[in-house]
């Protein structure tokens, strides 16, 4: 299937997709680009949640990469990682730096 989307109208659908998250529960970059009718652009997710806004109310934090661990280390001001802390508030447990997701995972089926 060839579709001619630009890149504002890919982004929306990767957004709307993130929102769509439960609380509580995580998927991974590959997850959301399939959910998506994006299949195999999981690198293409990540830019586009690497580009929203600071003060996005998107639940940004509940998207990780394929192994159960936080992609990116953005630490706010105390050097604290702030996609973790989020996680944490939310329940989702980490274990040597790795969420499961036969615990946490959001199962679309």
């Amino acid at each position: 299937m060839t579709t001619h989307n630009s890149s504002d109208e890919l982004a929306q659908i990767i957004l709307s997709t993130v929102a769509l998250i439960p609380y509580g529960k995580v998927a991974s970059y590959g997850q959301i680009a399939a959910l998506a009718g994006l299949p195999r652009h999981a690198r293409l997710v990540g830019r586009v949640l690497s580009q929203m806004d600071a003060s996005s109310e998107l639940p940004w934090h509940r998207v990780i990469n394929a192994q159960g661990k936080i992609s990116l280390s953005r630490l706010d001001d105390f050097g604290y990682n702030e996609q973790q802390a989020r996680l944490i508030a939310e329940g989702v447990g980490i274990v040597n730096g790795k969420i499961s997701f036969t615990k946490f995972g959001w199962h679309t089926e």
